[in-house]
């Protein structure tokens, strides 16, 4: 007989020598297609947030147990009973972690086997990278049990258009993952034993890259998300500045030329 587990955030941390750490966040109750509760919304806020301050990161992931869900959105028994000030509290939690996810200071990537729905889906648009599996599910299905879409669902123009992002949030309809990459809502799509290749392809991009430069990169994003363009603009001239306030251009600029000259030597050979 099979045991039941407890639902429970784990945290995985790989030191990848002197590049630093990436840190794989999964969420478990897969019994329940990993929908999320007030413990587990509180649980993985904390998860994220204890990485704030971390000088060694490089990368964070995170993921679903199982192959069936990444997060199939709230747990419907725990919406069920809620008042209106229950509900404020809770939708307000959950809008914390997205908040978490995003001021984490390096990219964070979404893992994406099988359903991503309603409160799951606004954690994936909280994320800077999407990957999710060919049979993927994607939808924001809250109308059509009495209540809107809300707090991180308004990232969704941003990433698919006003259009589509109406077309989710009227009337519920499901997406596949395919549908998903056509209209921008994941990076990509691959089957679901090639998750881990392609989440690693992206790590290892990131490890390759100046720590303080992706740093920067992920400020200035956040950044251009509200500014005018001309502000936004000026920004990016202050953060290129930034960027030579320590010796990491230089030092990626020399391998650079390394790699070149060593790739000229070879052809010669």
């Amino acid at each position: 007989m099979t045991e039941n587990k407890m639902p429970n955030v784990a945290v995985d941390i790989h030191v990848k020598g002197d590049r630093g750490k990436i840190v794989t966040v999964t969420l478990d109750n897969s019994g329940k297609l990993n929908t999320v509760t007030t413990p587990l919304v509180e649980q993985l806020t904390e998860a994220f947030t204890r990485f704030h301050a971390d000088k060694d990161l490089r990368l964070m992931v995170l993921t679903g147990a199982g192959n069936h869900a990444f997060i199939g959105g709230v747990d419907i028994n725990e919406l069920a009973g809620m008042t209106r000030p229950t509900a404020e509290a809770f939708i307000t939690r959950l809008h914390h972690l997205c908040t978490a996810i995003r001021n984490v200071p390096v990219p964070v990537v979404a893992r994406i086997s099988g359903y991503c729905l309603g409160g799951g889906l606004e954690v994936a648009a909280a994320c800077d990278l999407r990957v999710a599996a060919t049979d993927s599910t994607f939808g924001m299905p809250e109308v059509n049990v009495g209540i809107p879409s809300v707090i991180e669902a308004a990232l969704l123009p941003r990433l698919i258009g006003w259009g589509k992002t109406a077309e989710l949030v009227y009337t519920g309809r499901m997406l596949s993952a395919e549908e998903a990459l056509v209209c921008g809502l994941v990076e990509r799509v691959v089957p679901g034993d090639e998750l881990d290749r392609a989440v690693a392809d992206w790590a290892d991009a990131i490890l390759n890259a100046g720590p303080r430069a992706i740093r920067l990169q992920k400020a200035l994003l956040r950044e251009w998300e509200a500014a005018p363009l001309e502000r936004a603009i000026q920004r990016g001239i202050r953060y290129l500045g930034k960027a030579y306030e320590t010796d990491e251009p230089q030092r990626l600029m020399n391998r650079f030329f390394a790699q070149k000259r060593n790739g000229v030597r070879e052809e010669v050979e």
